[in-house]
């Protein structure tokens, strides 16, 4: 392909998987990020987000693997638990019906670094790739464009000890914003008379609070509880192991209910719908680090795959298309989704490009979209339309978490989807719905509101 260069804007986990598959295609790629990235692993002001649960699912993690071999080896070595598919390890509770307590999932796993080990080990990966200039503490000024495509980037070093650097011109062949949901393209798009993207958008007034723990040793044979929110109780609570003997607890309050930021209060928050041996085991919890909170009033998808006009040379990868409500655990796996359909469309060249990838992106995304509001839309204190086909799913879907509660071939078809291994059209596979059916003949129907405490 000759001497090419490409520049991807920002160095969060969405950003440094870009890099690395450019590093297959361009002879050159350089990352700025603003961020004066740390030497040793720990939290960012760039990652404010970092400081609360991450799960990056079975789906995620395998593409993580293929890029970057012997990933997972080397997070469990660093100490992050490892998940292999034993149901006694987990507790999820979502809709208010708990997935089985025991069993076995087949082909199901997942790894639980923090954010900061997750993202330090993927970096210095990326670091170590020949190709890839990761110049951190830059921030971006501008798109450069010539004529109909964008030629590169304006790049500022931020002031240091010899006062300010000039700014530079960064060329290059393509450029995909990895900005998150700051990042400028829609802006620029509209500057450059192509018009903004259309969003789809839901207010879902999330708030979430979340501190580092130490629980005592034997407390939790958990490594993982996940309690989501059902109708009249917008709240919910997760709590990882993670790497050095810590977890990370993490409250929520959807619909404008803020939850507190103080070990002891939220607890008090949680305990009437979080099974009684983890409330026992908080309570005799030491805090072992800073706690946070983070506000998220809508979750946003900017509709690339629906322009008709886009200029040559700019792609958007991460938070930057589609942020999701975070409750979910999505995001991230999102990411590694959307980076693999990048390999995949380079692979065949960069011939129409943009058109190729964003259309591909409506697929991943999309699922996950649909899985995010559709559980928003199932609380009725989430203000939204709720079309009859949005009504129809959200019945099914709650039949499908019943029935799940006891049947482990529909709890592991329903934790795949929720992992973003299978699409959700799965879950209304014949044998999925006839099963489904039939649980609902053999019971008698139980609120979500009835089950919440049951473990």
């Amino acid at each position: 392909m000759g001497t090419n260069r490409a520049v991807v804007l920002g160095g969060s986990l969405a950003g440094l998987l870009a890099a690395r598959v450019l590093a297959d295609f361009f002879d050159e790629v350089v990352v700025a990020e603003r961020d004066v990235l740390p030497s040793k692993i720990s939290n960012r002001r760039g990652v404010p987000q970092g400081r609360h649960v991450h799960l990056l699912w079975g789906r995620g993690l395998s593409i993580l693997e293929d890029l970057f071999p012997g990933l997972i080896d080397g997070l469990t070595d660093a100490g992050a638990p490892r998940f292999d598919g034993d149901l006694s390890q987990v507790y999820f509770n979502n809709g208010g019906h708990p997935l089985p307590t025991s069993g076995h999932f087949d082909d199901f796993q997942f790894v639980l670094p923090s954010r900061p080990l997750l993202e330090g080990y993927v970096r210095q990966r990326v670091r170590s790739t020949g190709n890839i200039d990761l110049r951190d503490g830059h921030d971006v000024v501008e798109l450069a464009t010539k004529q109909e495509r964008i030629s590169g980037a304006v790049l500022r070093p931020r002031e240091n000890e010899t006062g300010d650097a000039p700014d530079e011109i960064v060329d290059a062949d393509l450029v995909v914003d990895a900005m998150g949901r700051a990042g400028r393209t829609p802006a620029l798009l509209e500057s450059l008379g192509y018009g903004r993207p259309p969003e789809d958008s839901l207010d879902v007034r999330l708030m979430y609070s979340s501190v580092p723990v130490r629980v005592p040793t034997g407390a939790l044979q958990e490594v993982a509880v996940v309690i989501g929110p059902v109708p009249g109780r917008p709240t919910g609570m997760a709590i990882f192991a993670n790497e050095d003997n810590t977890w990370m607890l993490t409250v929520s309050g959807m619909a404008g209910v803020q939850p507190p930021n103080e070990l002891g209060a939220m607890v008090t928050f949680i305990e009437k719908f979080t099974p009684s041996h983890v409330v026992e085991a908080l309570r005799a919890s030491e805090v072992v680090g800073e706690g946070a909170q983070h506000r998220m009033p809508a979750t946003r998808w900017r509709r690339y795959d629906k322009l008709k006009r886009w200029p040559a040379g700019l792609l958007v990868i991460g938070d930057a298309i589609c942020s999701l409500n975070p409750i979910y655990a999505q995001g991230m796996t999102v990411a590694a989704l959307e980076a693999e359909l990048l390999q995949q469309c380079l692979r065949h060249g960069q011939d129409r490009l943009q058109q190729r990838y964003f259309r591909g992106t409506a697929k991943p995304v999309g699922n996950a979209w649909q899985l995010a509001t559709g559980a928003d839309l199932s609380l009725p204190e989430i203000v939204g339309p709720r079309p009859l086909p949005v009504r129809i799913a959200n019945e099914y879907v709650r039949r499908v978490q019943a029935a799940a509660r006891t049947d482990a071939t529909i709890a592991q078809r329903l934790a795949r989807a929720v992992g973003l291994i299978d699409p959700t059209t799965r879950l209304m596979s014949p044998q999925v719905a006839v099963r489904v059916a039939a649980h609902g003949l053999k019971r008698p129907r139980l609120t979500p509101m009835s089950q919440s405490t049951v473990r």
